[in-house]
């Protein structure tokens, strides 16, 4: 049986290195090989591949972001993600949004293949070391979790300050970066929180019981 893969990531390096690992090996076909987070999920509704290998730093939507979508509109299509990041918010975010392997980009070109193949046959697979840290996880004390736990530790600081009433350009220079990095936060924000305002993020994060400090 072929295993059809579709490759997302914005570096050409990594999708012709993919490209070649994945034609010398018999069992695997690819499908097609994209650069962006939106045709990642153009490609996963079209194609309906086995298997989509995604990166998390995308240039347009975060892998993250892409693969909730897919798991909603395209369900059969299992999401494996292959990236640089091993911190354990982008590790659980990446399972929380449906992935269903996760390896790191130093793996072994052996590896690479076993959770693909892993993941192909709807198993639940991860690249050495990232299993271990799912498993010390999982067997960890149940503490309360933080709100919205599909935040990122800054988007979860920047939805607080706005929680305070606090605009952009004050927020942006608090955390001494640019007005449209916090904007673009934001919008990541809004749209993981599934709100359409920035008043109906305030009652969300509020509710949540953020937004405790001053407005300064």
């Amino acid at each position: 049986m072929t295993v059809r893969i579709v490759v997302a990531d914005d570096h050409s390096v990594v999708r012709e290195g993919l490209r070649a690992l994945l034609g010398a090996v018999e069992g695997y076909e690819l499908l097609d090989a994209v650069a962006t987070g939106r045709e990642a999920v153009k490609a996963a509704v079209t194609l309906q591949p086995d298997v989509l290998v995604m990166d998390i730093n995308m240039p347009d939507q975060s892998g993250i972001d892409a693969t909730r979508e897919i798991s909603r509109s395209a369900p059969a299509v299992a999401v494996l993600m292959l990236t640089m990041f091993d911190d354990d918010d982008s590790v659980f975010a990446a399972m929380r949004a449906g992935a269903l392997g996760y390896v790191l980009k130093g793996a072994d070109p052996e590896d690479i293949l076993r959770v693909i193949s892993g993941v192909a046959a709807g198993h639940a697979v991860f690249g050495p070391g990232i299993a271990r840290r799912a498993i010390a996880h999982l067997s960890a004390p149940v503490t309360a979790e933080a709100p919205f736990p599909t935040l990122t530790p800054r988007e979860r600081e920047i939805l607080d300050l706005i929680a305070t009433g606090q605009g952009n350009a004050t927020i942006a220079a608090q955390l001494s970066v640019s007005p449209n990095t916090v904007s673009n936060h934001i919008s990541n924000i809004f749209a993981k929180l599934r709100v359409a305002s920035r008043a109906e993020a305030i009652v969300r994060a509020r509710d949540a019981g953020l937004g405790h400090g001053s407005a300064g």
